[in-house]
């Protein structure tokens, strides 16, 4: 079993349900559903080609996978969680788009945010203490040879090289691509999530992520709300959609969002 610290938004968000159809995969149940067609891909290249964010999710890393140290516990490391974010407030990242990250598509702020940046290592340094430390195979097997030396620097003091100064956020929509199939799904994925990036995209919550073996999919384990609850109150992004039969004039969008939505939480 391993555990992560991420972001990702809540169940019923838009961004959640444009990234499961995107990725065929529902990030909280761990449960594939009906991935989206793109014209010019075959279903085998969707799959394919999406095959790795939807193994680990749809999220953006803050604290990368670790094993539990032997002293402690996942009632432990939930408690941890809970009192940290309640001294955390809410914050938004508000240019969140669609980028290409070297060799693959991913979402990524315009500009670094500051807020998130600055979350990112108070995480890494407040729950350093529930990490198994690395061993010699963990080490080989992520090729260290090819880190900077900052990098390397912060793979053995913190497990992740890409921590701190070195951290970039982003939530990955692809694997590696070859230069024609880039071209093929760039212009539908900037479709896809265009309305979901319309606005500001709120961190409201940190999510604890759990592997359950060795390869085996992520998924949601627990959502722990930033600030104190009391803050917390439903706006129109997070708020759950109505019954799209209760109204004859409902847009035929939000009849759409409510399907998707509906699907996301049920797998039907």
């Amino acid at each position: 079993m391993r555990y992560a610290i991420c972001f990702t938004p809540p169940i019923h968000d838009p961004l959640s349900v444009a990234a499961a159809d995107w990725l065929g995969r529902n990030v909280y149940s761990g449960d594939l559903c009906e991935q989206l067609s793109v014209a010019g891909c075959s279903a085998q290249d969707m799959a394919y080609y999406t095959a790795v964010p939807r193994r680990y999710g749809f999220h953006g890393s803050i604290k990368a996978p670790f094993h539990l140290a032997g002293d402690r516990t996942e009632s432990a490391l939930l408690k941890a969680m809970m009192r940290f974010a309640g001294e955390i407030g809410p914050f938004e990242i508000p240019d969140l788009e669609v980028s290409w990250l070297g060799s693959a598509f991913g979402l990524s702020p315009r500009v670094p945010c500051e807020p998130l940046t600055h979350l990112a290592a108070r995480v890494v340094q407040a729950f350093d203490e529930f990490r198994a430390p690395f061993t010699d195979g963990d080490i080989a097997r992520l090729n260290a040879d090819k880190l900077t030396a900052p990098q390397f620097s912060n793979l053995h003091r913190w497990g992740d090289p890409f921590v701190m100064d070195e951290y970039r956020f982003h939530m990955m929509l692809t694997g590696p691509m070859t230069a024609a199939m880039r071209q093929k799904m760039e212009g539908p994925l900037r479709i896809q999530f265009a309305a979901a990036l319309a606005q500001p995209v709120k961190v409201a919550s940190l999510a604890l992520f759990i592997e359950p073996g060795a390869g085996a999919p992520l998924r949601v384990h627990s959502q722990h709300p930033l600030g104190k609850l009391s803050a917390h109150k439903p706006t129109a992004r997070f708020a759950a959609p109505s019954d799209p039969t209760t109204s004859a004039a409902t847009p035929a969008r939000e009849v759409q969002m409510a399907k998707a939505m509906r699907r996301l939480t049920t797998g039907a």
